[in-house]
């Protein structure tokens, strides 16, 4: 197998710094129904997915932008995903976490990764906002298989801090202040594109898992590779396996809860 670069095209790196009136600090990544929160970067300059080089070619999912927006949010200059390309549609974990790889090449320090997910612990319900902290990987695959490593380093990436602590502390201090009510977690990646199964929310819930999704896990395993630290929320749109789920219930949901994250988010940002 031919060695694998976590590397993305100088066009695209060119093209983020040269549209970035300084240096972006933190990059995030939207998930299904939280593009909203894009609408608050100032002056931002506007680059569609297919105007990138390496970021993989892919139909459509309704709740996705599929745009990069950089510019000034809270004041801290930001790259933003507004949306992301998933396995299901049948990309390689390495291309599915091409926003760190992006984010890692254009200086970025901080990766904040949101996603819409469905409930496994009975103690969540539709609306809720959770701070994950740690993920359980189950889609079968890795976006470090077959790269070797820093130069002079290893591919055996520790994950034990993947979303880090003093992140994690921030972002409860934050909410704290501002009211809202955060609730926490641990969220399990599957590769989709079917929901869960009954018998497969019950195995997730005695392993451990909060809430499932079908993204976030390749991202967060790249950036924590390329040295960045992360951040990460799950909005619960359903419970896993409800009767009657449909993705425009998930897109619903994300449209109700997405400005209290929004705020949060923009929150935890001024105290960077």
């Amino acid at each position: 197998m031919p060695a694998v670069s976590l590397e993305v095209p100088v066009a695209d790196v060119r093209r983020v710094r040269d549209l970035a009136g300084e240096p972006p600090r933190v990059a995030a990544v939207l998930g299904s129904g939280l593009s909203g929160v894009a609408a608050c970067v100032e002056d931002p300059a506007i680059v569609p997915y297919s105007g990138l080089q390496g970021f993989p070619a892919t139909g459509p999912v309704a709740g996705h932008a599929g745009e990069l927006r950089i510019g000034r949010l809270a004041g801290v200059e930001v790259v933003l995903f507004a949306g992301r390309a998933h396995q299901y549609q049948g990309v390689s974990a390495l291309d599915a976490a091409y926003p760190a790889r992006l984010a890692a090449a254009v200086g970025c320090e901080v990766l904040i990764v949101t996603n819409a997910a469905g409930a496994v612990s009975h103690e969540l319900a539709a609306g809720d906002i959770v701070l994950i902290s740690d993920h359980i990987n189950l889609m079968g695959t890795n976006p470090l298989i077959g790269w070797p490593g820093p130069a002079g380093g290893v591919p055996f990436v520790p994950m034990r801090d993947a979303y880090d602590p003093e992140l994690i502390a921030l972002a409860r201090a934050v909410a704290a202040e501002r009211g809202v009510a955060l609730q926490e977690g641990v969220y399990a990646g599957l590769l989709g594109p079917s929901y869960e199964t009954a018998a497969e929310v019950r195995y997730l819930e005695r392993i451990g898992a909060d809430v499932v999704g079908m993204s976030t896990v390749p991202e967060v395993i790249a950036a924590r590779a390329l040295g960045l630290r992360v951040l990460g929320f799950s909005l619960v749109t359903n419970v896993a396996a409800g009767a009657g789920l449909s993705h425009e219930e998930v897109l619903e949901a994300g449209r109700a809860a997405g400005e209290t994250l929004g705020a949060l988010m923009l929150g935890i940002l001024q105290r960077l």
